[in-house]
């Protein structure tokens, strides 16, 4: 799966840079692991095979996942990194607040889809459930792209002292 071998990378790249940034892949491992398991994909096929609809208590998991990633980027791992640079003295830059932005844009869609998600019932036909998996896996894939960036301005901007 692209999104898994993408993580990799990213792991490989700058896993241990920073403790910031170790509990952000952390965090978003557990959400790649949860969505693997809700679109029955195996991390290791190249193929996937249809299969049954999640339960209610599936989608729930996955939603609580996807609620506190959101949630970690914007309210833990955002401020870790402004305490940080205040402790070295720097200041984000035009270019990490912009990035950060585009990271609070898929905000939204991804809200939607818990909150369409979360409380459902056996009784629910979820019709829409496989495009909307689909659209969240985009979603979550931009914006994996879009915080990678900003973990790259995050351990550039923590490598070198303020003013150096």
């Amino acid at each position: 799966m692209v999104m898994l071998n993408k993580f990799k990378h990213t792991q490989e790249q700058w896993g241990g840079s920073s403790e910031v940034i170790d509990h952000w892949l952390e965090t978003r491992q557990s959400l790649i692991v949860e969505y693997c398991k809700l679109a029955a994909l195996q991390p290791c096929s190249t193929k996937s095979a249809l299969s049954s609809l999640p339960t209610p208590q599936e989608l729930q998991v996955f939603c609580q996942h996807l609620v506190d990633y959101i949630s970690e980027g914007h309210f833990k791992i955002y401020d870790m990194v402004m305490d940080k640079w205040r402790a070295t003295g720097f200041e984000a830059t035009d270019e990490i607040n912009q990035t950060y932005g585009k990271i609070v844009l898929t905000t939204e869609p991804l809200l939607n889809f818990t909150d369409k998600y979360a409380a459902v019932s056996d009784e629910d036909t979820l019709n829409s459930f496989d495009s909307d998996m689909s659209l969240i896996g985009e979603i979550i894939e931009v914006r994996f792209e879009v915080e990678d960036k900003l973990i790259q301005m995050i351990a550039d901007s923590l490598a070198v002292p303020p003013g150096a």
